[in-house]
């Protein structure tokens, strides 16, 4: 062969960056060691795989194309490597989580999966839906489990299980001893909603673009957990899953807000790039979050450790 697995573990990673300097750092390299490596594959090669504009480095047509057999014979490797060293082929996973499912319900199933592979090392990485599949596409995770739609071409998406959204308040705010609550009065309370590009605010956009009453957003925040304090002390009211407000909701600190003019359902998906090639670790990964919700209409109804 005229390529070793170093010069394509140099390219994917100048791809990923889009600058030699980057990938070198990523790698522990020098620059020039980098640079070398990337300019003997195109040498060795006789083709150009990036377009250079100034430091900047982009994948030509070819570079796109060798992209994602490059990153599946690098995670062959990996897999052949750690069973020649003894181990049992679960060497590394990289996940992507959005905001909902990566403080509920992922950081659960790393730990068992960790638990059964003690000699694993995993990655989780917690983002709004966007940032999750851009790092897909671009192989820098292995997979994501996100809340909201994906329709990426390059993208892989599958149904994990249903999610809702629920309106909720303050004990002691005036729609809290209310029955059902109508879209003209939502419409003049103060509302804290999550960021745009998370699945929780595209799905509760998509369920008020029905309705023409224009809502008084007060504030936008990217944390749940920093909205459930926020409506707890009465800044407004808002709408996340009902699977992080289920201790909220047991406690009595929040209280939910019945709104059947609303359809607040969703899908948690898991996606990987279509190319990717799947490790086992991957696998066995996508297994036990199936496992975790086998005979599960919806996402509250997960058994999970309760929060004192």
């Amino acid at each position: 062969m005229r390529f070793t697995l170093r010069q394509l573990q140099v390219f994917v990673a100048v791809a990923q960056q889009e600058s030699v300097s980057r990938a070198a750092s990523q790698l522990a390299l020098s620059q020039s060691a980098a640079s070398t490596s990337i300019t003997e594959l195109e040498r060795q090669s006789s083709c150009q795989l990036f377009d250079r504009a100034g430091k900047r480095l982009s994948l030509n047509a070819l570079g796109r194309q060798l992209l994602p057999q490059a990153v599946a014979l690098l995670d062959q490797a990996k897999e052949i490597e750690d069973l020649l060293n003894g181990k049992s082929g679960f060497g590394s996973l990289a996940v992507g989580a959005t905001l909902t499912i990566g403080n509920y319900l992922a950081t659960l199933l790393i730990g068992g999966f960790m638990k059964v592979h003690p000699e694993s090392q995993v990655k989780l990485h917690v983002q709004n839906t966007a940032h999750i599949v851009q790092q897909v596409a671009h192989y820098e995770i292995d997979l994501g489990l996100i809340e909201g739609d994906c329709s990426h071409p390059d993208i892989e998406v599958q149904s994990w299980v249903e999610d809702e959204l629920v309106v909720f308040c303050a004990p002691q705010h005036p729609l809290a001893q209310r029955g059902q609550v109508g879209i003209r009065e939502l419409s003049g309370e103060d509302w804290i909603l999550r960021e745009q590009g998370s699945g929780t605010r595209l799905t509760f956009d998509q369920a008020m673009r029905h309705h023409s009453a224009a809502l008084n957003v007060r504030l936008e925040l990217e944390h749940t957990e920093a909205i459930k304090r926020a409506v707890e002390s009465g800044l407004g009211i808002s709408c996340i899953s009902r699977l992080a407000l289920r201790d909220a909701f047991r406690r009595g600190s929040l209280v939910p807000v019945e709104t059947p003019d609303l359809d607040l359902r969703r899908q948690f998906y898991f996606i990987w790039h279509r190319q990717k090639y799947q490790t086992a670790a991957m696998r066995e990964f996508l297994d036990m979050c199936r496992a975790l919700t086998a005979g599960i209409r919806r996402s509250d109804e997960i058994v999970l450790p309760e929060v004192r």
